[in-house]
């Protein structure tokens, strides 16, 4: 009978012990890369990535190193047309049809098109990956481009364009790249001009397939409940067939271009704009600390509150001075280049004002940052960054965009590590190095009439 009040040592041989206490010290040890990401490359190029996280559903798709900056003052817009046209029906499905199945299925297919990458992905149940991927292939091989869909798509794609008018936002940054990499592929937008949409015909879809969709560029990534095999021979069945050669001229440099674009309307409530430099592209060391500094930078809004103790001077600042409605930081990368500064929302009489704070704050990055400030925008920077990655289809994203961009998923233990590494004299010199002496863009829209001349700003936030 068990005696409650002696409790009794556990009957454990020594040999045993010894196990336990191994297993304890080794469960004590961090662990890398779990779960793991697991990459092959096929023959014709193709690289196949996940990550098995052992979830019921999953998420999968194509990443493409393919979008508008590679196509020309003709042909801007394709790359958009292109996505639009994927779901419209195939040589063995009608667009009915795929509909139905993915709906059956209880799966989610999308797409989307930037300036550097197309992105076509489905997310479904583990069990029904095989199917996604049949369905990928045909909608990426063996779409129809008929000519009553291409009419209708392109109504479409028109009403886009006036939707896409009247988000400020995108308005401003797209002004923004247009004077940046003004005359080159990055300074053209998304959508293309409507002259080149009304215009566009089959022939300009086929032509920018075979010339882009090929072996190399192409990752096909999954995460979530993925089986990593499985996935390679179901792209090896589907799509190994693919090109495999690839014209490595066809990415042009964009040489950046300071200065500034103004669109004035008085009638507009409130102006929006953006004023940024020239920093790098996404697999210069810079980046990371450009990422710090940005964080430090950080965003605020007005309808959101705030209090005394904001973490960055610019939202204290905008809170306590009424600068702006908002801002927000950007750091936006591409393979050899990068835009990197504040989108922002004020009434006319604060642009003056909000502009010299923002001189400020670029200064104080350049000179006075501390070590306690920058190990506050670290783990920030960390904790967004795991934020980012809640679900399958975000971590599938960054699996995708990864592979394009550096070659490789970097795992998290070493992006942390390359962020822990930041100090204050690293965020200080390389914010010089960007900041001091270097000619900025900006774009505005609204009325922009208190906003000093473009010579006058350059002095003042990067003198």
């Amino acid at each position: 009978m068990w005696d409650r009040g002696r409790p009794r040592r556990p009957l454990v041989r020594p040999a045993l012990r010894q196990s336990l206490a191994t297993t304890a010290s080794a469960v004590a040890r961090p662990v890398i890369n779990i779960p793991e990401t697991k990459v092959s490359t096929l023959k014709n190029g193709i690289r196949v990535a996940t990550e098995d996280s052992g979830i019921p559903t999953c998420t999968v798709g194509f990443w493409i190193d393919a979008g508008s900056r590679y196509e020309t003052d003709e042909t801007n817009g394709v790359a958009h047309f292109l996505e639009h046209m994927a779901f419209k029906g195939t040589a063995s499905r009608t667009q009915t049809a795929l509909e139905l199945e993915i709906e059956n299925m209880g799966a989610h297919l999308n797409a989307y098109t930037s300036r550097e990458q197309t992105v076509y992905y489905a997310k479904c149940l583990s069990r029904d990956v095989g199917k996604a991927m049949e369905i990928l292939a045909d909608i990426l091989q063996h779409s129809r481009f008929g000519a009553e869909e291409i009419e209708r798509e392109r109504s479409v794609i028109l009403r886009e364009m006036q939707e896409v008018e009247t988000n400020l936002q995108e308005v401003v940054f797209d002004h923004l790249h247009s004077v940046a990499y003004k005359y080159t592929p990055l300074g053209m937008t998304i959508l293309g001009p409507t002259e080149n949409i009304k215009q566009i015909q089959r022939q300009d879809l086929i032509d920018y397939i075979s010339g882009h969709y090929r072996g190399p560029r192409l990752v096909l990534a999954g995460a979530g409940g993925v089986d990593h095999q499985q996935l390679v021979a179901l792209c090896e069945q589907h799509f190994g067939t693919i090109d495999g050669s690839v014209d490595e001229s066809v990415l042009k440099p964009c040489p950046f271009v300071g200065c500034d674009i103004r669109v004035n309307d008085h009638s507009m409530p409130l102006a929006y704009a953006a004023i940024a430099l020239e920093t790098v592209g996404w697999a210069n060391a810079d980046n990371i600390s450009l990422m710090v500094a940005n964080t430090l930078i950080g965003s605020w809004d007005r309808s959101q509150g705030s209090g005394s103790n904001c973490s960055s001077y610019m939202a204290l600042s905008a809170a306590q001075r009424n600068l702006c409605h908002s801002f927000q930081a950007f750091n936006t990368c591409y393979k050899d280049t990068g835009l990197w500064g504040v989108y922002f929302v004020a009434e006319k009489q604060s642009l003056e004002e909000f502009v010299w704070h923002l001189g400020h704050q670029w200064s104080q990055l350049c000179n006075e940052v501390t070590d306690e400030q920058v190990s506050r925008a670290k783990d920030l920077l960390k904790t967004n960054m795991l934020l980012q990655l809640d679900g399958s289809t975000p971590v599938c994203e960054d699996i995708g965009r990864q592979m394009l961009c550096y070659g490789r998923r970097i795992p998290l233990p070493e992006m942390e590590a390359r962020i822990d590494a930041v100090n204050a004299d690293i965020v200080r010199n390389v914010c010089r190095k960007y900041i001091v002496g270097k000619s900025p863009v900006m774009a505005a829209v609204g009325p922009t009439d208190s906003l000093p001349e473009y010579e006058t700003i350059k002095a003042k936030i990067c003198g």
